[in-house]
């Protein structure tokens, strides 16, 4: 059923977390491979590849086997976990609860928080900022400030005009990129070989732990975006719209970057110059356009699903607008963050950390997210979701924990921490693998120990779950 809301999405979304109702259900699953297309089409996904080729020594095939191996993992999940939205109608984050309890929840709610609404807002801001600057001539911080104005609002008016905006944003932006990857790749020779570099192992695992750090990075949010999706949808055709918007457009890209990093560019110019300065003036021109327009699609939804994992955590915000009101606050915090990172010029190094580290959290949240919801199968949720329900599970927090300490510790390659094996055997980076399995078995047999509770039959569900937004009987 359309509702006024989808017919109208300048309307603000009020509320914050709570369960979608069958009467405000709305969309095609095909919506997603729009909605995951968009917010990749920017310059962050670029650099993923030129960071394969420039800092991890690699040649432009093996970086690009790298590349499609990091990005088919990731969107594999990002379809899986958008197909769980439609049956309650819940976020990403409040379905996370039963595999972490009603409080155990607060500690991946909490990261997502500041990875999203903060980590992720900050790093495509600054591309886009940056992007906007050197088309314009304007200062840096200008741009920054006009950026954040437009993510800000989209993220304030809420689900359906983000997903308006990332629809015609697909499009517009398909057709600019598709022109710059056409550019680059007639001015790059991908048989060239790498001055002082080569293929390695190393080089490798860290190029797939990249890729899959990005394209993963959207799996805390993926039902956020098909919660409104009528219970009986397709999860076959939500999965693979979700899944292939993900994977293609991550790929094109991030081969592009791995391309663009073969043609020098002068030393003095900021990343995003130098990804176009091979491109003929227009070209250059339109891409830079494209950057920005990426960034406010990639950062719409990073403040509207930072603001949903924050709610997740149990916050109490008696408003009516509580989830808008929150976006705002963080697009002040990351507007901030961004700044700084473009006054220090630390961007490149900052980014590449900033990659592996959405991994490190990530991977295991994942192994422990599939394994509880295998072990659930064809039971309902509707007791242990909801805010009162004083649900229980530490299966999910100890898992997550030593999994991840276990895998950094051991595996880690990052600029400010090596672990003990990859310093010693030159593996590059394992530290996402190595997390998801750990933490996922860790989970199962933990789940055996603790004995956490199971729903009953799924079709006793109730169609509509009350309670799940703390603010729910205060707003």
């Amino acid at each position: 059923m359309t509702t006024t809301a989808s017919a109208r999405p300048t309307a603000v979304e009020p509320g914050g977390i709570e369960a979608i109702p069958a009467s405000k259900r709305h969309g095609s699953p095909w919506q997603l491979f729009a909605t995951w297309t968009a917010p990749n089409l920017e310059f962050a996904t670029v650099f993923v590849g030129f960071i394969a080729v420039a800092y991890f020594g690699l040649g432009f095939w093996q970086a690009l086997a790298g590349i499609v191996l990091g990005n088919a993992l990731g969107s594999a999940t990002q379809g899986i976990l958008s197909t769980w939205g439609p049956r309650e109608g819940l976020a990403q984050l409040v379905l996370s609860r039963t595999a972490f309890g009603s409080r155990g929840n607060i500690l991946p709610a909490g990261i997502n928080t500041v990875m999203a609404g903060l980590g992720w807002f900050a790093v495509n801001s600054v591309s886009g900022a940056l992007a906007l600057a050197t088309l314009t001539g304007m200062p840096a911080w200008l741009a920054l400030i006009i950026v954040v104005i437009l993510e800000v609002a989209l993220a304030f008016v809420g689900h359906d005009l983000v997903q308006f905006f990332e629809r015609y944003a697909s499009i517009v932006l398909g057709v600019i990129f598709l022109i710059a990857v056409i550019s680059i790749f007639s001015a790059a020779d991908v048989n060239t070989a790498v001055k002082g570099g080569g293929f390695s192992f190393g080089g490798f695992t860290l190029t797939v732990a990249a890729a899959f750090g990005y394209a993963a990075g959207w799996n805390p949010y993926a039902s956020d975006y098909s919660r409104y999706l009528p219970k009986n949808t397709s999860k076959l055709k939500i999965g693979l719209a979700a899944g292939l918007g993900n994977f293609v457009s991550c790929t094109v890209l991030m081969a592009a970057g791995a391309a663009a990093a073969l043609i020098v560019a002068p030393a003095d110019v900021s990343p995003t110059a130098a990804f176009v300065h091979s491109m003929p003036t227009w070209v250059a021109n339109l891409t830079l356009v494209g950057i920005a327009i990426g960034a406010i699609a990639a950062n719409a939804l990073n403040v509207y699903s930072g603001a949903m994992s924050f709610l997740a955590a149990g916050i109490r915000i008696p408003f009516s607008l509580r989830r808008a009101i929150i976006a705002v606050g963080f697009g002040i915090v990351g507007f901030f963050i961004a700044l700084a990172s473009i006054l220090n010029e630390s961007i490149a190094a900052n980014y590449e950390n900033f990659l592996l580290v959405i991994a490190y959290w990530i991977a295991p949240w994942l192994g422990i997210v599939l394994v509880d919801r295998l072990i659930r199968r064809g039971t309902a949720i509707s007791d242990f979701v909801p805010d009162k329900a004083k649900y229980r599970n530490p299966a999910g927090v100890i898992s997550l924990l030593v999994a991840g300490v276990i895998s950094i510790w051991l595996f880690s390659n990052q600029s400010f921490y090596v672990g003990l094996i990859a310093g010693k055997a030159q593996i590059g980076d394992l530290t996402p693998l190595v997390g998801l399995v750990l933490a996922g078995v860790i989970y199962f047999a933990l789940f055996q120990v603790f004995k956490p509770q199971l729903g009953g039959p799924v079709s006793e569900e109730p169609d509509e779950i009350v309670g799940v937004d703390a603010a729910d009987l205060v707003a």
